[in-house]
């Protein structure tokens, strides 16, 4: 649905590398930029902890159609987004996911 409304969304993946060599977790994002098409155009950014550098903190901005967003649970149960986590989780199993939204005042 090209013209359906969509809202802004945050997601966080924080987690703690073996070691302060991110050359892995780089080589992991190119083998899992195909099933990044499914929450449409974002923007990716990573921040490494400057005291401790195998703490890593991606952000991934992407806009998700208000539909899906009313019911996270069918874009969870997605095969597409079930793949995606599941690298995560094999590379990097103590990575812990948000969902956050802006705040409007």
């Amino acid at each position: 649905m090209p013209d359906e409304k969509t809202v802004r969304r945050y997601l966080h993946f924080r987690f703690t590398l073996p070691s302060a060599d991110t050359a892995q977790l780089f080589a992991m994002m190119k083998n899992t930029a195909p099933y990044s098409t499914i929450f449409g155009e974002m923007r990716v950014r990573f921040l490494q902890n400057a005291d401790d550098p195998t703490k890593i903190i991606q952000i991934v901005e992407y806009d998700a159609p208000e539909s899906i967003e009313a019911n996270r649970q069918s874009l969870a149960s997605d095969p597409r987004v079930q793949a995606y986590f599941q690298v995560w989780r094999a590379m990097v199993p103590n990575v812990q996911m948000d969902v956050y939204r802006e705040l409007e005042g």
